[in-house]
């Protein structure tokens, strides 16, 4: 698919749309010359961007280097945020499975004989369940 020039309106769209925060120098100035955004990755890490004042559109060169080093997103990414709303998939943190109760995990392996592998593949449910089993049958 082709995709029109992009803005600098359309590099703040993003910014904005995706949640990214405007910084201030180390004065607590804005700046005039450009606007910085910053991103925090759901991995640790930060992306920064500068958004120029003038108003022009960014060449071809400039703008994959934008994309590629400071966005770190595909063209499409980058048009179905600006256009659609559509966030990037940042690959955010998965949220963490159930987790089993210190006591529950110490009873399985150290009274029941599991292994620290057999435990954590368990869930809640599959855990007090085993630990039912050895109670009633010793095994």
């Amino acid at each position: 698919m082709t995709w029109p020039q992009p803005t600098r309106e359309d590099h703040e769209r993003f910014c904005k749309s995706e949640g990214w925060r405007r910084i201030r120098d180390a004065r607590g100035r804005t700046g005039t010359h450009h606007v910085t955004y910053e991103f925090d990755l759901p991995t640790g890490g930060i992306l920064r961007t500068r958004i120029s004042h003038p108003p022009d559109r960014y060449g071809p060169s400039l703008w994959a280097h934008i994309l590629r080093d400071q966005l770190q997103v595909s063209e499409e990414e980058f048009w179905g945020c600006v256009r659609d709303g559509i966030v990037p998939d940042r690959g955010g943190r998965q949220a963490p499975a159930e987790a089993l109760p210190a006591d529950l995990v110490y009873l399985l392996i150290h009274r029941a004989g599991l292994t620290d592998a057999e435990v954590g593949r368990m869930s809640r449910d599959e855990a007090l369940a085993r630990l039912q089993i050895f109670w009633s049958e010793g095994s």
